[in-house]
This record gives structure tokens, sequence and C-alpha cells, in this order.
């Protein structure tokens, strides 16, 4: 009898710590405390410190939704009484993004920072069942401590919108993905050559004209044809509010793209007096990038992208704003007389020093609002603006990154090899993905290091963090992205978040077992292979 006893207490304890070992990204550190669980049921309160109202909510929220089960919500203005509760309590000092979790047989407590508390009640969320519950309206939660924080204070997520138009609903789904991910930043891909996707009251051809394409390119590039179906859409600035808002309810920051200099031909389609041709243009029907280009020679240029970021810095809080700067050609610039002009007017050597003209003239602007610009890592060449961020991404994001750290500038690590998700998951993926960067699966994403041995210790502070980027030329409907998205982003978040000493491939791999559970249980598109296919 004995014997079956200690058994039992095994057997608990083996499923208990089972349960613990699920959460990704994974915490900094995991302690099981006894055997025991803890029973939340209707009659269990969450109490919270006042700032601390929208993790409160969000939690009532999810296992309302999920399990039809309704907690009280209330503030409370002391730590009296708080046994039998889910408790939030704010700890002042606690750095950003820093939280304690522990449940024991007086309830659930979490503590930290307020970005910190809403990411425990995240790791709260993955130790709740991914099935009805047998007892309805009853969960059970396992005794432990967590003590974690992020490693990176810049974890990002970027949608490309722009190629193929998605409704708000799906966008917000995005941000809640990001956000059971313990990401912070939403990095929106507004504008490129093949649509404008937000509105600008002050210049409405960009929407009337801009927001469409008359077809759009069949297969993998260079393509086999075009639909001829009319393709596009925007986003009102009541809606893009109302997207900032809903993310920053999850403590994420939309980071807005505008495009510039380069990828501006749906602007040029609207308004063509601001290419160095002067047209006529037609927003782009196939992928690939092309020749034309704003005007950097014609001062009419500078006014229209002024009123556009009066615009966009109106509707979006966000410190950073994205100017692109990327896959700039330069052919146009040589044979336009206006920017052979200011090249000899400015004193610049060449083209590439004209568009480190453009770059930093707009961004003097942009300084002057109060933002910071982060452009893609062609803005490195012809000199950096004095004050702008890197977003270092082509190839292995190395190159880009040593740039940066070279010129002393902040850097946010994306690589192509490794963190673009359009990007096919398998050598034999079954669904159309884009063909010039290769398979990247999970693995490969697990393993990718943001830090690399070269990187000297007092240069650590400038590499703000990572992101991942879904560009969706080949993503026409949200169930591929998805499919594209995940399992890679639960790799990538760990990668981000997770201290590097902490992550192991083998151990990731198990927990993404229960984390192909949660996928189904949200309803997510996946890919379900093996997460080590390579």
């Amino acid at each position: 009898m004995k014997t079956l006893f200690v058994l039992f207490l095994l057997f608990l304890m083996v499923n208990s710590w089972a349960q613990i070992n699920t959460i990704i990204p994974k915490p900094i550190k995991v302690h099981e405390c006894g055997t025991g669980e803890f029973l939340i049921s209707e009659k269990i309160p969450i109490l919270y410190d006042a700032p601390l109202e929208l993790s409160a909510n969000f939690f009532k929220q999810y296992v309302a939704e999920k399990y039809q089960l309704s907690l009280p919500v209330k503030m409370v203005g002391s730590k009296k009484n708080l046994k039998s509760s889910i408790h939030l309590s704010l700890k002042s000092d606690a750095p950003e993004g820093h939280y304690l979790l522990m449940i024991d047989k007086n309830g659930v407590q979490i503590t930290g920072s307020e970005s910190g508390v809403f990411y425990g009640v995240q790791s709260l969320i993955q130790l709740l069942p991914t099935s009805e519950p047998t007892k309805k309206r009853e969960l059970l939660v396992p005794y432990m401590n967590i003590a974690d924080a992020p490693r990176f204070v810049y974890r990002g997520l970027m949608l490309d919108v722009s190629r193929h138009f998605f409704p708000v609903e799906f966008v917000k789904k995005c941000i809640d993905i990001a956000a059971y991910h313990k990401m912070n930043y939403f990095h929106l891909h507004l504008t490129d050559d093949q649509g404008w996707r937000i509105e600008i009251k002050k210049y409405p051809k960009l929407n009337g004209i801009g927001s469409w394409r008359n077809g759009t390119m069949i297969g993998q590039w260079p393509g086999t044809g075009n639909d001829s179906i009319r393709h596009g859409g925007f986003y009102t600035q009541g809606q893009i509010r109302d997207l900032v808002a809903y993310a920053q309810k999850r403590y994420i920051t939309i980071v807005p793209e505008i495009e510039m200099p380069g990828h501006s031909l749906a602007a040029l389609a609207a308004y063509p007096n601001l290419g160095c041709t002067g047209g006529p243009y037609q927003v782009k029907e196939s992928w690939g990038i092309t020749d034309d280009v704003y005007c950097a020679g014609n001062d009419s240029v500078f006014t229209f992208l002024q009123g556009i970021i009066d615009e966009v810095i109106d509707i979006f809080p966000s410190k950073y704003i994205h100017i692109g700067g990327d896959e700039c050609r330069k052919d146009r610039w040589k044979a336009c007389p206006k920017c052979q002009k200011r090249i000899k007017t400015e004193h610049l050597k060449d083209e590439h020093e004209l568009q480190s003209y453009f770059v930093t003239r707009m961004e003097k602007y942009i300084n002057s609002k109060g933002r910071t610009i982060i452009g893609w890592d062609e803005i490195l060449e012809g000199g950096i603006a004095p004050n702008a961020v890197v977003m270092s991404w082509r190839g292995d994001g190395t190159q880009g990154l040593e740039g940066a750290l070279r010129a002393k500038h902040p850097v946010i690590f994306t690589p192509s090899y490794g963190f673009y998700l359009d990007y096919p998951q398998t050598s034999h993926e079954d669904s159309l993905a884009a063909n010039w960067g290769g398979v990247t699966s999970v693995k490969k994403s697990y393993l990718i290091e943001p830090i690399t041995d070269s990187v000297k210790s007092e240069d650590l502070r400038l590499i703000l963090g990572a992101q991942t980027n879904i560009w969706t030329e080949y993503m026409s409907n949200p169930a591929k992205v998805e499919y594209m998205m995940l399992p890679r982003l639960s790799a990538i978040s760990e990668v981000l978040w997770s201290p590097k000493e902490a992550r192991n491939w083998d151990d990731f791999k198990n927990r993404m077992e229960f984390q192909y559970q949660r996928y189904q249980w949200w309803g997510y598109a996946y890919n379900p292979v093996p997460a080590d296919n390579e």
C-alpha cells in the first residue's frame, strides 16, 4: 500500500512538471512547489492593482471565451485578504517586462512591472487546459514559481498588408498571436509598389488610385500570367486608431512603415508628378522591384511626404516611424536632370549619397516631430542618417548589424535567412512560397543567434532586439499567413525572449508538442510537419 502511495505521488510530480515545462518562450526560472493544484472556479476573483486593469480584463475575457468561466474582477487598494484569488500586483521598481508568477494553495499571484504582469498572464494561460475541463467552469493549475524577464527590449513581428490586403479583424488576430508569444512591437508594412493601405486625407488619390491594382501575377515570380482580378483596399484612419488601441491593450506598439524613396510605385500612380519621368505609372501587378522611385531632385516630393508623415504621426503614437529605404534603384536618378542638379548643388559624390540625402532630409523632419526613424540596412549606403535605427535584413543579417555597430547606431536584427516567414518551411512545401530564400525550417529559425561572437561588449547596448517578417506576395488569405507563421513564430519568440544559455533545441521540440495542442485550441492554422524537418 505504501509503495502504491509513493508511485502515485511520483505520477503526480511527473505530470505536474510536464504541465509546468510547456511554456513558450521558455522562462528564465521555473520551480515546482509541491504536487498540488489550485482550483480556479467562478468563486475565485481576479484582484488587481490600479494600473493592471488591462491584464485583469484580458485574462477574464480569455477564460470566458475559451472555458465559459466568468470570474469576478475587482481593483484592490491593499494586499489584505487576498487568499483564494488571482492577484495581479504592480512592483513599481521592477524592470520593464519582468514578472514573478506564484501558484500555491492560497491562489495565483503575478507581480512585476505593468507589462511584466501581462506577460505573466500569458504564461498562466499556457498552464490552462487545451480542452474543455472535465468539470464545467473549473480549471486546475499546478503549484509553481516562475521568475522571468525578456532578453531584448525590441521583440517584433511584421505583417505586410501591401502585397495583399487583409481585413482589420485578421490584423487583430495577428496582434493576439504576437501577444501570446510575448512580443511587444507589431510592424505594419503599409505602402509598397503593389498597394497603398492607409488613408491619407490630404492626398485622396493615394486611396482612390494607389490602393488598387488591376490584377496580380499568377504563380512564382516572374509568373505565368495575370489573373486580371482587381485587388486592394485600405484602412481608414479610424480603423488604424482602433488597431493601435487594440495593440496597446496587449502592450504592443504598432510601428508604421511608409516606404521611401523606393517601393513607391503605388504613390506615383496616384501622383505621377513625383516621379523622375512624370509617368504615366500604374500600381504594380507583379512582385519584385521597379526602376521608378520618388524623384530626389523634386522639392514637391518632400512636401508630399511631410504631409503624409504629419497624418501618420497623428495616428500612431509609436516613437519609431519606419521609412523603408531598401531596394531603391538609381537608374532614374542617373538620367534625371533634377536629381543630377541636386547631386551637384548638395556636393554629393553619387546616387548613393543622394539616397542618404533623401533619408537624412526626411529624418530631420521626423525628428522635429519627436520621432525616430527605422530603415532597412540599405540606409547605411552613402552615409547613414544621424539618428536612424537600422533594421538588418540582408542574408544572415550580420553584415548590416556589423555596419550599424561600426557606425554606433542602434540595430534590430531581422535576417532574411531564418526570420523571413514567406520562405518555405520544408523542401517539399505543398503550397506556394517565396522561391528566393531557400528552406527555413523551425529548427533553422530556432538556432539563429542575434548576438554573434564578433559583437564587442561595449556595443551590446546598441542591439535593441530582433524581428520576424511576414511578406505576403504569396499569401492572399489569412489561413495561409497563419500556416506560414506557425510554428516558426514560436521558435523565434524564444530566441527573442529567453536567455541564450537557456535555449535547447531538444527541450524546445518537446515543449512544442504542447504548443501544437494550444494552436488547435486557439483555432490557428499551422504547419504540422515535425519541428526538426529540414
